[in-house]
């Protein structure tokens, strides 16, 4: 093989690999950001689970939302003893 050869491909080798480099970063930082994404959904989910409790919460309040059985006996107001 003449130099002149050898030169060109170890030339485009070292491209290959610089461009290699760039794309090792560039999925580092896109990792490192996809990591950040997921907490902060993970973090509005628990907001969000916490809102839907309260807005739950409310509507109960106000007769808004049919209650359970159940639920409907803990709210009414128990009988008191007599004298």
């Amino acid at each position: 093989m003449s130099d002149e050869r050898a030169d060109l491909i170890l030339e485009h080798l070292r491209a290959i690999r610089s461009d290699i480099g760039d794309l090792k970063i560039a999925v580092l930082e896109t990792k490192e950001r996809l990591g950040f994404l997921e907490s902060q959904y993970g973090s509005l989910s628990l907001r969000v689970d916490r809102i839907d409790g309260r807005l739950e919460r409310i509507e109960r309040r106000l007769d808004l939302v049919e209650v359970s059985s159940s639920l409907r006996a803990l709210n009414r107001p128990r009988p008191r003893a007599g004298p």
